[in-house]
């Protein structure tokens, strides 16, 4: 299979399956005399865990982790239980705050009149320079985290 036909049969474009390469994350295929790329049966085994990772939203070191883990058949499983624990923390991390960030927009959209007039709230609050007016006090640390981020 050459990588075009591998991207399409894994969901992963041929980009990515070149980044993949490039950094290690999945071994180099064999490559025909003109140097063409020969992905196997097992080099698309292995794209397909990597696309089924990153669905599940690991990151590239992650799945390095994961797949030295998948590879290696006398591993732990506990191992592999707390690489997907950790991720589980860190989504949930990331959706409390998606949901902070939800409730600060649907505030600052209610207090926004909507109308013909020019005053609104959602510009007044990401021009200020704190970020911090017209926020409920509950929903301060999304918007106020990103504001400080990009200082």
């Amino acid at each position: 299979m050459n990588i075009g036909e591998a991207a399409t049969a894994t969901g992963i474009s041929a980009k990515m399956i070149r980044y993949y390469e490039d950094t290690g994350v999945i071994g180099a295929p064999l490559r025909t005399l003109s140097g063409y790329r020969v992905y196997q049966d097992k080099d698309i085994q292995t794209l397909h865990f990597v696309r089924r990772a990153r669905d599940l939203g690991f990151t590239v070191k992650q799945i390095e982790d994961l797949l030295a883990l998948w590879r290696d058949r006398t591993r732990a499983s506990a191992d592999v239980k707390r690489i997907a624990k950790v991720h589980v923390a860190e989504l949930q991390k990331k959706m409390l705050e998606l949901q902070e960030m939800i409730g600060t927009l649907e505030h600052l959209s209610r207090t926004c009149h909507g109308d013909e007039r020019p005053d609104c709230p959602i510009l007044t609050t990401l021009g200020s320079d704190t970020g911090q007016e017209a926020i409920p006090k509950k929903k301060k640390s999304a918007l106020g985290k990103g504001f400080e981020a990009h200082r």
